[in-house]
């Protein structure tokens, strides 16, 4: 823990890549665990459900999983978002990359923020393309649709069969790339090819705060397999 905080303490162009791990905190499930979502019992596999051809050919079926499963407006951000706030209002903070749609990277005002999956945050009509917000789409009774137009709000979230933001990967990529200090949080590290950024890492101050083990933990300076509330609430007083 005591290398850890020298890390950070010496370091002026910190990444951060988020994960799941993260919002379980604030009190969200995850997907892949043994209680997350796609272990749920549906109609249909959560995964078809959250998929790009689902949402079209069932739309009605595809707001009646997400608006029960992914809404996060009733969870707050935790002491790891405040924490990286901190460090980022410091300075020492290049980018923060995020795998979860939550958005409560967002609620803490992080500037530099790259949402690989989007954010529920962001919604806009398929066709004229108006923002919503996301308490419009949660608060719908049904299916939401454009007030302009009467058109779908579609989420800005990337589901199955859709291409990652291009503008986003690539400014990710870059900013690991600049990191003189990669700090991996709460992640398998199994969803790509958002795991495959890593390896642009061009430091070799890289550290992985997970729970469980990981394929990529042989290739980290400090590996922590233990709660992330417990390691920030020790690290946030001398950082």
């Amino acid at each position: 823990m005591q290398e850890l905080i020298d890390l950070i303490n010496n370091s002026n162009k910190i990444v951060f890549f988020i994960g799941a791990g993260v919002s379980t905190l604030s009190g969200l499930k995850d997907f892949r665990s043994k209680d997350g979502l796609y272990n749920k019992k549906c109609k249909y596999p959560p995964e078809e459900i959250l998929s790009n051809t689902f949402f079209w050919n069932n739309t009605k079926e595809f707001y009646n999983f997400y608006k029960e499963n992914l809404n996060s407006l009733n969870y707050k951000p935790n002491i790891v978002h405040t924490t990286i706030k901190k460090l980022e209002n410091k300075n020492k903070v290049i980018g923060v990359i995020t795998q979860n749609i939550d958005g409560f990277e967002e609620d803490v005002n992080i500037k530099n923020l790259y949402q690989i999956h989007g954010s529920i945050k962001r919604n806009y009509c398929c066709k004229c393309h108006r923002f919503y917000d996301a308490n419009y789409v949660f608060n719908s009774t049904d299916i939401p649709l454009c007030d302009v137009c009467n058109n779908i709000v579609k989420p800005d979230v990337v589901l199955y069969e859709e291409r990652l933001d291009d503008n986003v990967v690539s400014n990710a990529i870059n900013k690991i790339r600049q990191a003189d200090l990669l700090i991996i949080l709460g992640t398998s590290l199994n969803v790509y090819p958002a795991a495959s950024f890593i390896n642009y890492s061009a430091t070799n101050n890289i550290v992985l705060i997970n729970k469980d083990k990981t394929t990529y933990d042989r290739i980290c300076k400090i590996v922590i397999h233990d709660d992330l509330k417990e390691v920030f609430n020790y690290i946030k007083d001398f950082i």
